[in-house]
């Protein structure tokens, strides 16, 4: 049986640490993003379709906790063109049928 994927990358991590580190990281974390025991376990089983969702700040959080640079606690990869490019594709559509008197 596979287990769903995750959206973040909480417990990838955590299962790389001894049971010792891991016992103690389950105790520490919770304290340290300043949430319950239970708000900690429903973060890492966020699933990867869910609507749910970590606030920004705890991922920060999340993220110099784990020594992981931004952007890489999400379990899969984001892409979207710049607003700079958006902005030239819709200039250029705006700009033609459109006459030259402003």
């Amino acid at each position: 049986m596979t287990e769903d994927p995750k959206k973040y990358k909480i417990n990838d991590y955590l299962n790389q640490l001894n049971v010792k580190e891991y016992r103690l990281a389950v105790q520490i974390i919770p304290k340290i993003l300043g949430v319950s025991l239970n708000t900690f376990h429903n973060y890492r089983n966020i699933l990867w379709n869910s609507t749910q969702d970590i606030p920004y700040e705890k991922v920060v959080m999340f993220e110099q906790l784990f020594d992981m640079r931004s952007g890489e606690l999400i379990n899969n990869v984001i892409s979207v063109k710049k607003l700079k490019d958006l902005f030239q594709s819709e200039a250029s559509v705006l700009g033609e049928g459109r006459s030259s008197a402003c």
